[in-house]
This record gives structure tokens, C-alpha cells and sequence, in this order.
């Protein structure tokens, strides 16, 4: 049986090629693939958000965990698939229309994945009609809204507008993040809740999934 507590040092550490040797020999040993994810693969991820939080940590080390996690998490998906476990929740995240940053929506995605969350990225400049399509295609309960521009921040409002329009609104729980973006102005638009870092987000999208 491997010493799985490597696994998860592997990845506060942000060692991508020692998380995906470690994850292979846990499978390979029977470990099942929920247990790898729950135990140690999640609290990994979160005490690299806690380090981050209190400035431990910053945005290069927060990529390299990310990209720890997500070698890792290659080899678990399938498995998990095919035995039928529940992801914490489905999430659709992207950039607004009009905007083309990605880093903080990037590292977003990342924890959240890190966090036992199904993400689907859309990637930047995305118009509501995407948005919406990803929504009902990949049956997701929370959509996750970027911006860095305050000349994209109306493209949150009228992509929640665009949620309302396809009746999809009831069905999704929306949070806005980005620089610009305070609790104030997603009070404003309609939106459910705003997360101001990345690990934010994360406790936002689990406060909201279990809801």
C-alpha cells in the first residue's frame, strides 16, 4: 500500500510528477479512486488555499498545486465515472463577453476541480448563449462569472438576463468574481454570491451546492 500522505504533500508542494507516479500506484494497490479524491487530493487543495489566504502561498505556487492536482485527477476521472460517484457539483465557468483574462478564472477552475467539483471552462469571451448551452448540456448547478474590465462587468448582468430569458435561472445558482467586482454591484445584478479569491469561490460554490 503506498504512503498516500506522499500524494497529498505532492501536491501542497506542487510536484506534478510525484502526484500522478503516487496516484498510479494508489490505483494500481486498489485504493479506490473516491477515497483517493476525498482523503487526500481535497485537503491537499485546501490547505493550499488556506496557505494562500494567509500569504504563504501566492500565484506561482498556487499553479504549480493546481497543476499537481489536475495530473493527478487524469488518471481518477474515469474511474470515478465508471464507478458511478457524484461530483460535490456540476460548474460551468468562463470570462465574460468582451473580456479575455484568464489567470484568476483559470486558478478558480482549478480549486474548484481540487475541491471534488465537475468544472466545465468555457474559456474567455464567452457570450450568454454559450453559457447557456454548457448550463443545459452538462446539467450544471452553478455558473461561475469572470471579469477583469469594468468596461465587461455589464456582461454579467445581461448574461444573468439571458439565464431569466431561457428559463434557466431558477435552476442555477450564479457567482461573479474578478478585480473589479465587489459584494455590492453582485447584489446589483442579480447574482447569487461573490468570492474575492480563489478559495473563496470554492467555499462559496460548496455553501451553495448544499444548499
Amino acid at each position: 500500500m503506498p504512503d498516500l500522505s506522499k500524494l497529498y504533500d505532492a501536491i501542497v508542494n506542487g510536484d506534478a510528477k510525484a502526484s500522478a507516479a503516487l496516484t498510479n500506484e494508489a490505483i494500481a494497490a486498489g485504493v479506490a479512486p473516491f477515497e483517493i479524491v476525498t482523503k487526500y487530493m481535497v485537503p491537499a487543495m485546501d490547505e493550499v488555499g488556506k496557505r494562500f489566504e494567509c500569504e504563504d502561498y501566492f500565484v506561482p505556487e498556487l499553479l504549480l498545486a493546481a497543476r499537481a492536482m489536475k495530473g493527478a485527477l487524469a488518471w481518477i476521472r474515469p474511474l470515478l465515472v465508471e464507478s458511478g460517484a457524484q461530483p460535490a457539483g456540476r460548474v460551468v465557468i468562463g470570462t465574460v463577453k468582451g473580456d479575455l483574462h484568464d489567470i484568476g478564472k483559470n486558478l478558480v477552475a482549478a480549486m474548484l476541480e481540487g475541491g471534488g467539483f465537475e468544472v466545465t471552462d468555457l474559456g474567455v469571451d464567452v457570450p450568454a448563449a454559450k453559457f447557456i448551452d454548457a448550463v443545459n448540456h452538462q446539467k450544471a448547478s452553478i455558473v461561475c462569472l469572470s471579469a477583469l474590465l469594468t468596461v465587461s462587468m455589464p456582461a454579467m448582468k445581461s448574461t444573468i438576463e439571458a439565464f431569466r430569458a431561457a428559463g434557466i435561472r431558477d435552476r442555477v445558482k450564479v457567482l461573479v468574481g474578478g478585480a473589479p467586482i465587489t459584494h455590492e454591484f453582485a447584489s446589483a445584478i442579480g447574482a447569487d454570491g461573490y468570492g474575492e479569491s480563489a478559495t473563496a469561490a470554492v467555499a462559496l460554490a460548496r455553501k451553495v451546492a448544499a444548499a
